[in-house]
């Protein structure tokens, strides 16, 4: 996408690495204004770290909203009672919020007058499309900015070294030093944790719920 006719761009801002470095190339390429968004989904440490970061990072429209009541009505509700399992295991922990962080992403773009929306999914999975089909369904006209399909940064490694560039070197390590999902199944629970960025060590554990079949 051209950085032409953007003026003001709103980010889906997690306060982590990819967007963190997102905000600040946003900020270069476009020469632009990014308001940022941090959907509350019941993260609750990592909430203030994010505004944190953000306004270190001279964001000036910082937006946290609380959507736990929202998500859990309108989204994980129906989700079970539509017994919504992909591959018979996996019940969509993270991706379901998807629509609902898009829904925020046009509201708050509309609400301030911006030209465009942001993620920071990368070009090869699913998130992308969650993001981006239904923001087009809530307004066809939004602009929609994909870092990762325009950047020449090809993974995470090499997000590091540019983040420093920036003279951001205290953010690659934020208050808790890894990343924690957790996906949800009817066997078994897995948590991936993702152990300091700056040694790039991984460690998956697998956690087996009580009286489930391995």
């Amino acid at each position: 996408m051209t950085s032409d006719k953007i003026k003001k761009i709103v980010l889906a801002y997690s306060g982590g690495l990819d967007t963190s470095i997102i905000l600040k190339w946003l900020q270069d390429q476009y020469d632009c204004e990014v308001v940022t968004f941090t959907a509350d989904l019941g993260q609750q440490e990592e909430i203030e770290p994010a505004r944190e970061k953000a306004a270190g990072l001279g964001v000036r429209e910082i937006y946290i909203e609380d959507v736990r009541e929202e998500f859990a009505r309108e989204y994980i509700f129906p989700m079970f009672r539509a017994n919504a399992v992909y591959e018979g295991e996996y019940l969509l922990g993270t991706s379901i919020a998807r629509p609902l962080i898009a829904k925020w992403l046009v509201k708050i773009a509309e609400s301030t007058g911006a030209d465009a929306i942001s993620h920071g999914a990368t070009g090869k999975g699913n998130d992308q499309v969650r993001f981006e089909l239904n923001a087009y369904a809530l307004n066809p006209e939004i602009k929609i900015i994909a870092p990762w399909r325009e950047w020449e940064l090809g993974s995470r490694d090499s997000l590091v070294p540019t983040l420093t560039s920036t003279g951001c070197q205290s953010m690659i390590v934020s208050h808790i030093p890894w990343m924690q999902i957790f996906y949800i199944s009817p066997t078994r629970v897995v948590s991936s944790k993702t152990l300091g960025y700056a040694c790039r060590h991984y460690l998956a554990v697998d956690c087996f719920a009580p009286g489930c079949a391995e």
